[in-house]
């Protein structure tokens, strides 16, 4: 059995739950180490049992460890899910609030009897993933090279009259052809006055010559995801322009200063925060510092001014100062960071800055 699953049994233990029956692709991926589709796991002391139907048995059979034990749905899923719960005689099982929907709890739980307690165990897999492992850091590593190919190319494409959806679909085509699974998300391209919406969904309007052009690109490699934005200028920047763009950099810069194990998240956003306040931009800067990228695009640690979370080595997150001036244009710098033992390490380095 893994270190993963181990470190989940001993959580349940803890929380006094016989088991964890996980819904969320994500959280399986990661306890299986296996890319995860349309699969639940039922992790408990009496076995670690892998659900699914008979599309993926066959593959789950060769990609599992032995200690997981596959079970191929027949026929109602929450039929089925019930009694697994029943053969095996756990009486209080956690489940994923934030996936498992009402509807399919419900539809469990009829099939219950009610000396069996379904319990909400939020958190228990996600504050494990926070800390990257070796070998997600390298997975991690080689798609942020493979996003940096991606900038490059669109730097060279760009051209004013393009469309922002035909950048899209340059895009979309390279990193499918650079052995990427897919974009981590709808990639962003956003050009003029649409680079103020934070996630401008690409339409039909041609870039123009002098204007800024927001890109938001992130790849899926393996599961594992990147997430980074550039600001490109067709022809010479404004000194407008020039201006929004230091201050960001700066905020940016402030906010790396104050990583490194034990470093308080809401501080780290405060750094970055503060100092595009005091160059009068505070109200146009309205979303997080950064969040945790991982299996997910979006996973803790959340780098906001709500949340104080200590950092620890092993985490991985984004730093995005922004500045959005509607109308006019919005600059916004995205990174990927790694908490190193003394510091960080800025994985997408300076690409294209």
């Amino acid at each position: 059995m893994n270190s993963r699953l181990k470190k989940i049994l001993i959580k349940l233990g803890q929380q006094k739950l016989d088991a964890l029956f996980v819904s969320s692709p994500a959280n399986i991926s990661y306890l299986t180490k296996t890319q995860s589709r349309d699969s639940y796991l039922l992790i408990s002391n009496k076995g670690i049992f892998y659900i699914t139907d008979s599309r993926y048995t066959e593959e789950a059979g060769l990609a599992l460890e032995k200690s997981i034990k596959i079970k191929k749905i027949n026929g109602s899923l929450p039929r089925f899910i019930a009694e697994l719960f029943l053969d095996y005689g756990l009486k209080r099982i956690g489940f994923e609030e934030k996936h498992l929907s009402f509807s399919g709890y419900m539809k469990i739980r009829k099939e219950l009897n009610k000396k069996i307690k379904l319990v909400s165990a939020p958190g228990i897999i996600e504050d494990s993933r926070q800390i990257k492992e070796a070998q997600e850091i390298k997975i991690i590593k080689k798609a942020i090279r493979i996003t940096a190919a991606a900038f490059k190319f669109i730097e060279g494409f760009i051209r004013p009259g393009q469309k922002e959806i035909e950048l899209v679909a340059e895009l979309q085509r390279f990193i499918r052809y650079h052995a990427a699974g897919n974009s981590a998300f709808d990639i962003i391209a956003a050009s003029g006055p649409n680079s103020s919406f934070p996630h401008h969904i690409p339409g039909q309007r041609k870039i123009r010559k002098g204007e800024p052009v927001l890109v938001d690109m992130g790849i899926d490699l393996l599961g594992y995801k990147t997430d980074l934005t550039r600001v490109f200028f067709l022809d010479k920047i404004s000194a407008y322009g020039r201006k929004i763009y230091d201050i960001i950099l700066e905020a940016q810069a402030r906010a790396l200063n104050k990583i490194k194990p034990g470093a308080l998240t809401d501080e780290i956003d405060a750094a970055a925060r503060q100092y595009i306040t005091e160059k009068g931009y505070g109200g146009f800067f309205g979303h997080n510092l950064g969040h945790g990228v991982g299996l997910e695009v979006h996973e803790k640690p959340m780098i906001s001014p709500k949340k104080s979370t200590r950092l620890k080595q092993g985490m991985i997150f984004t730093l995005e100062p922004a500045i959005y001036l509607p109308g006019e244009f919005g600059i916004r710098l995205e990174d990927m960071v790694l908490v190193t033992k003394k510091g960080c390490e800025v994985l997408s380095g300076a690409i294209n800055k």
